[in-house]
């Protein structure tokens, strides 16, 4: 038995294209995190089973649909994410003969429009499917992942992810984003050194646009790349303490 599990928040204007991109399970599991819109509802409309928590943070969150999973596989999806025809053909055909404990799938992304081809952006490789019993989410949030125990296979099609509505809502998500992990830090004892805050932001930049192959994206590739350097900057000068932290919920 195959579960599909999303975590989501708002998202009413994207689940039902996440959910019908895994019609293929034979459970979708949706946590709902305190929706004001009508995510649950549409969801549940469409047959999946909806779970509505408080927010733990994304790590534990997905580790707690994890759990709640019935099925001895685990597909994991966000709401920005779709499962491809050819990967969900792929998906269906390992689960019938397993050769490996957890796959890792190729996310392509798109932003704004443009399928990204370089940059870190693709093909931004991430273990999703896994043995429940094989597998739990680690990582310092945001930036969550899949850790598995024993073989990893790949598998072929793409997970496509539209990460961003529109660039405001990308730059939001910078001055959350670099929020959050700055906290982490601080509290875990990090402080900012001079070369956190001036070799860092260019060797990003320099990693993905050069080293990374955002020049393949043209125009579109050099403002990822800056974005990626600025996003950078940012967070080492909130841990530094130099730049102040959002007054709003930082956390989501």
């Amino acid at each position: 038995m195959l579960s599909a599990v999303i975590i989501a928040r708002d998202e009413a204007d994207r689940i039902e294209d996440a959910i019908r991109s895994v019609a293929f399970a034979d459970e979708v599991l949706v946590l709902d995190s305190g929706s004001v819109d009508d995510t649950a509802s549409r969801a549940e409309a469409l047959g999946a089973r909806v779970i509505r928590t408080d927010w733990p943070g994304f790590v534990a969150q997905k580790n707690r649909g994890w759990q709640e999973a019935r099925g001895e596989w685990v597909l994991s999806l966000d709401a920005d994410e779709r499962v491809t025809p050819e990967l969900a053909a792929a998906i269906v055909a390992a689960l019938r003969a397993p050769v490996a404990d957890a796959y890792r799938v190729r996310r392509r992304n798109e932003w704004l429009g443009h399928r990204l081809r370089g940059g870190h952006w693709y093909p931004d490789a991430r273990v999703r499917l896994a043995r429940k019993s094989a597998a739990r989410w680690a990582g310092m949030d945001p930036h969550d992942l899949l850790q598995p125990e024993g073989r990893v296979a790949q598998l072929e099609g793409d997970l496509l992810h539209v990460p961003y509505r529109n660039l405001a809502e990308h730059l939001r998500t910078i001055d959350r984003y670099t929020a959050l992990t700055a906290a982490h830090l601080r509290a875990s004892g990090r402080r900012a050194t001079l070369a956190d805050l001036w070799l860092r932001p260019p060797w990003r930049f320099f990693s993905a646009f050069v080293l990374a192959g955002g020049w393949r994206d043209g125009a579109v590739g050099l403002l990822l790349a800056m974005l990626g350097s600025a996003y950078c900057l940012l967070k080492w000068a909130r841990v530094a303490g130099l730049v102040p932290m959002p007054t709003d919920d930082a956390t989501r």
